[in-house]
């Protein structure tokens, strides 16, 4: 595997070696060792599973208590996926990263803890897999718009075109009055 630091040196893409040939190919999405050799000595909870219509934006969400870091992937379609610094005192508090990950490319995204996290749907469905490092704690879910103006977010929408949002997602908080890690 291949592990590049964003421009927020923390989010980690990481890009497996994939085996392939008549029959299909082979892929390891998540060996232990591997990553603790990449510095990123993780241990997760749980395992997760979305799937989205194109142009359905989830995000920007995190736990103000019990932060998660996520591995994410895609095994099926393409999201744009985005990572947002909320940690106070980060010297990248308040940036984001974007990349897009499709079953194509086979990457992964690692967002630590002390990050908001979204993604949109780019093709007609996508499905979205991501291990956890702590549970799900909906008494401390937060989320952030998606289309703060401080955050200047560029999605790849159509001009004109709104995403598709849960009603959550709808009445997300500004950056400016959000929680946010010390």
């Amino acid at each position: 595997m291949d592990f590049e630091p964003t421009a927020i040196p923390e989010v980690v893409l990481i890009r497996p070696k994939v085996f392939g040939d008549a029959r299909g190919y082979f892929l390891e999405s998540w060996a232990r060792r591997t990553f603790a050799a990449a510095g990123l000595d993780l241990a997760f909870v749980q395992d997760n599973h979305s799937h989205s219509a194109r142009h359905t934006l989830r995000g920007l969400h995190y736990q103000i208590q019990q932060p998660q870091g996520k591995l994410v992937r895609v095994v099926s379609g393409v999201v744009f996926d985005v990572a947002v610094d909320i940690r106070r005192r980060s010297r990248t508090f308040g940036r984001w990263v974007g990349v897009t990950l499709s079953a194509e490319n086979h990457h992964m995204l690692w967002v630590p803890p002390g990050f908001a996290h979204g993604y949109l749907v780019l093709s007609d469905s996508a499905d979205f897999l991501y291990k956890v490092t702590d549970f799900w704690a909906p008494e401390h879910e937060r989320a952030i718009r998606w289309d703060d103006p401080a955050l200047g977010i560029r999605w790849p929408l159509p001009a004109g075109l709104q995403p598709t949002l849960s009603a959550k997602d709808a009445a997300a908080l500004r950056f400016e009055d959000a929680e946010v890690y010390p």
